[in-house]
């Protein structure tokens, strides 16, 4: 099984501080709006969130993993509740690679496998360097292809 790139908790740890500071803020606002609540609370949870999250960014990525079979791309994930998903490449309809503000940040990509079948079938594989984005895309796009035909993907 392949490890994601250690560089991704970083992206993970940004979004948590992100999410703790916005509720920060519309705590500290509330606490000036509702006479009842006093200013520390806002910044108590605020903290508490921050910690939560941060320590939920460290355990994710110990948990995920990936790997690419000769059938089907197997993924590993999930802190509280663990989630073994496979893709077989038969039922991959298209993949994309694709890289948001934080991810071209720290110098890193995400792969998005999509599927034919139910909604929200769809998979992504972060923490990726974007070469080998480019190559898990390239590598899944002739795999499925192989698998189908050349309409597959």
């Amino acid at each position: 099984m392949t490890r994601l790139h250690p560089r991704v908790r970083l992206v993970w740890v940004a979004r948590s501080v992100v999410s703790a500071a916005v509720l920060g803020v519309v705590l500290g606002v509330a606490a000036r709006i509702v006479p009842f609540v006093p200013d520390l609370a806002a910044v108590a949870v605020a903290g508490v969130v921050l910690v939560f999250g941060v320590v939920h960014a460290l355990l994710r990525y110990r948990s995920w993993q990936y790997e690419v079979r000769d059938d089907a791309i197997y993924l590993e994930r999930g802190v509280l509740t663990r989630v073994r998903t496979v893709v077989p490449f038969v039922r991959i309809q298209h993949v994309d690679s694709s890289r948001g503000p934080v991810e071209r940040l720290v110098g890193l990509g995400s792969v998005v496998v999509y599927t034919a079948g139910s909604r929200g079938a769809d998979v992504t594989v972060p923490g990726l360097t974007p070469a080998s984005a480019d190559d898990l895309r390239e590598r899944l796009k002739r795999l499925a292809i192989r698998a189908e035909g050349e309409d597959a993907v």
